[in-house]
């Protein structure tokens, strides 16, 4: 692979230029994901949001194993048939497979659904209106992707907001005014995302190249090979970090499941929102320049660097006021979430840089590696779940899960391709190593002030200021270095 300095620069201020168009959607979503759990906290029992919880996690696990991995495909593959001018006959393929996985999924559902019940802990009504919200959920997942291989950013950022608005608005909507419980929630985005689905066949031009025909079957070896291991690495990631809800359901009941629902509410998918502004942007452009027989190791490295200033600070802040943290945002009767916090924030922390530390396996299309890197971890957390939640509760949750995504992570910068190994950001590191000594002393005089908003909102500033400084001090002891 060739490497030229002025490619990367080019890509990387096209990736910045990218990240500013994606920024409002992600933005907005973090609000819309921190207003979710104050908001259905406030509307629903321990009991109901444990159900809904558990019915989102089942949603999740369905989709998985059905469809993401199809628009993930799509994504994938994108380029390589615009540039074969082979359009049409790709999105029919598209088309086909995803048609064919919900056919397959509703049969299945049939045919097992007693087992379905008896394994999930739900309720029938509940299985049947997953199963019925699973379809516009598909189809927005395969707009969504199709609309990012273009480098739609905008389009992309537009359906997000109204989509995260539009359903937490049509959800209270069904609870308060029908009295329907986690079934308002379903069914708020069940017709949400129906119409967000009729607004993303707009803006990704699927219907310029969709058209009945034959399918390609020579495309589908390359669409499975890349997708399914991709589908069984993310049922892997499911099993890390919600299986613990089902898992816990069974153990304790519906209310302590609710818990660890908004523990998980209030970390991993507000904290991958935002950390997704990075990948959401770079991931498209460096498939382009790998697919161009560009070195693509310089830039990820590089973004490695941005994804731990990004995430650390806001993680270490927020595990440090933990009991603050689910105050502000839950309602007092989910206040014991707070012991899942640290851990659950420390998880994501290390989930999200593998989405870096992974691409590699994504370039190669041996996306198999990664399913069996993550399929170790998630069998590991399983089994710390069922030994440390009967006797630690929520605390054997936690630690489940931070441990499950530490060994994957681990797991990920031990196995390594040819030629695709990454240069960790030292310099990054010792910057933010420095920066964070001060930070420590202003935490300690911090705590006798007691406005906790303040404290995590100035020790967040005090960190960026004293890194910059540092970087700067680094930047002219480097240039009197080579001056003199």
């Amino acid at each position: 692979m060739e490497y030229a300095k002025e490619v990367e620069e080019q890509q990387t201020r096209g990736i910045f230029e990218d990240m500013a168009k994606y920024a409002p959607s992600k933005i907005v979503g973090m609000i819309g994901n921190a207003l979710i759990v104050p908001v259905y906290t406030s509307l629903l029992s321990t009991e109901q949001y444990g159900l809904y919880s558990i019915s989102i996690a089942l949603l999740s696990f369905l989709c998985i194993i059905f469809s993401d991995w199809v628009g993930l495909s799509g994504l994938r593959f994108f380029r390589h048939h615009q540039i074969m001018d082979d359009m049409p006959k790709y999105t029919t393929t598209l088309v086909f497979i995803l048609i064919s996985n919900m056919t397959l999924m509703f049969l299945l559902s049939y045919i097992f659904r007693e087992k379905f019940y008896s394994f999930f802990h739900i309720p029938t009504a509940y299985f049947i209106a997953i199963l019925l919200l699973i379809i516009p959920v598909a189809i927005r997942a395969l707009l969504f992707q199709l609309i990012r291989a273009q480098l739609k950013s905008m389009s992309f950022t537009l359906s997000t907001i109204v989509n995260q608005f539009l359903t937490i608005g049509l959800s209270v909507f069904f609870v308060k005014f029908f009295n329907m419980g986690a079934m308002g929630m379903l069914l708020g985005m069940a017709v949400s995302i129906s119409l967000i689905d009729l607004l993303l066949i707009y803006q990704s031009n699927i219907t310029k190249w969709f058209k009945l025909q034959k399918v390609e079957w020579t495309f589908l070896i390359p669409i499975f090979k890349y997708g399914v291991p991709i589908a069984a690495t993310s049922l892997s990631a499911w099993i890390i970090n919600q299986s613990n809800k089902f898992i816990m359901n069974s153990i304790k009941g519906f209310s302590q499941a609710g818990l660890v629902g908004v523990g998980y509410g209030l970390t991993l998918p507000l904290l991958l929102t935002i950390f997704a502004i990075i990948t959401v942007a770079a991931v498209p452009r460096i498939i382009n320049m790998y697919e161009e027989k560009i070195d693509v190791r310089p830039i990820i490295s590089r973004f490695v660097g941005y994804y731990l200033l990004i995430s650390l600070p806001v993680i270490s802040i927020m595990s440090l006021y933990c009991t603050d943290y689910v105050s502000i945002f839950a309602n007092e009767k989910f206040y014991d979430a707070y012991k899942l916090i640290p851990y659950f924030a420390f998880g994501t922390f290390f989930l999200a840089i593998t989405d870096y530390t992974t691409l590699q396996y994504h370039l190669a299309n041996k996306t198999y590696i990664e399913f069996i890197l993550k399929l170790i971890s998630g069998v590991v957390g399983v089994v710390l779940n069922i030994i440390l939640i009967p006797t630690h509760g929520l605390v054997g949750v936690g630690i489940g899960t931070l441990a499950a995504n530490l060994l994957y992570f681990i797991l990920t910068i031990i196995i390594v391709l040819p030629n695709l190994r990454l240069k960790f950001p030292h310099q990054t590191v010792l910057k933010m190593i420095l920066a964070a000594i001060p930070c420590a002393a202003l935490y300690f005089c911090f705590t006798k002030i007691n406005y906790a908003i303040i404290e995590m909102v100035l020790l967040l500033i005090a960190f960026y200021v004293f890194y910059f400084a540092v970087s700067k001090l680094f930047k002219n002891l480097y240039l009197n270095k080579n001056n003199s």
